[in-house]
């Protein structure tokens, strides 16, 4: 294909997933202040949020039809995406990203329910306590929900662990022997993000964040172990 056609194509594929992503947020603008309502007394109970500005509320609801726009489209996007890209990849590795889809969208499933039952209320609790220790705490809308919304998005990637160290072992850039030779540096990497993150200092918070990316690193290991007998039958050979 001539690189002219190529930027067409490419201008074709953004049209559809702009126009995707806006027509969604258009329709989820009005539903938002419902989701907001919902974080706000999940997540903080009898606090009252505060807007510290005339369209604080409205720049929050808009982000959030955007933020849903974005998720509820995916699909669209990926598919564009993956349309565009596709005739440059090696059918092997088109096997592999088709593969792929079904186990990383249950992992980020479980990344967010991991934050929303374990996480997030524990943080937050930690981060109120802090508060109350030494001063009247008034929390603006706008920023605490951002701050809900970031947690969310990280543990939904962080989640993803598994399928990228299987993609890479799939790739040949890492493999179970090599990853088992790096366990003790894993731990030790993930108990400094976690005590990093953990905003009480408290060892069960800071475990609460670096367990969960040890143990999928962990069963990444396994689900490598396993796939590369097949991986080693599969070129074998007839």
């Amino acid at each position: 294909m001539p690189f002219t056609e190529h930027l067409r194509e490419l201008r074709t594929r953004l049209l559809i997933s702009i126009v995707t992503v806006g027509t969604i947020s258009l329709l989820l603008f009005w539903p938002s202040q419902f989701a907001i309502r919902w974080m706000v007394a999940t997540y903080f109970g009898g606090i009252q949020l505060h807007a510290f500005g005339p369209a604080d509320v409205i720049f929050t609801e808009f982000r959030f039809s955007i933020i849903g726009g974005l998720i509820l489209g995916l699909p669209v996007l990926m598919y564009q995406l993956w349309m565009f890209v596709v005739p440059a990849i090696h059918p092997r590795t088109r096997r592999m990203v088709y593969s792929f889809i079904v186990p990383s969208l249950l992992l980020a499933f479980l990344g967010l329910a991991f934050a929303n039952y374990v996480v997030i209320p524990r943080v937050i609790h930690a981060l109120i306590s802090i508060t109350d220790a030494v001063a009247q705490p008034t929390f603006g809308i706008a920023q605490t929900l951002n701050f809900v919304m970031i947690l969310l998005g990280l543990f939904a990637l962080i989640f993803q662990t598994p399928i990228i160290l299987v993609g890479l072992a799939r790739l040949g850039i890492v493999n179970a022997r090599m990853l088992m030779r790096y366990r003790r540096n894993a731990l030790f990497g993930f108990f400094v993000a976690g005590g990093i993150s953990a905003p009480d200092g408290n060892p069960i918070t800071m475990a609460l964040l670096a367990l969960p990316m040890y143990a999928l690193y962990e069963s990444s290991i396994w689900i490598i172990l396993v796939l590369e007998k097949s991986w080693r039958v599969a070129v074998k050979p007839a």
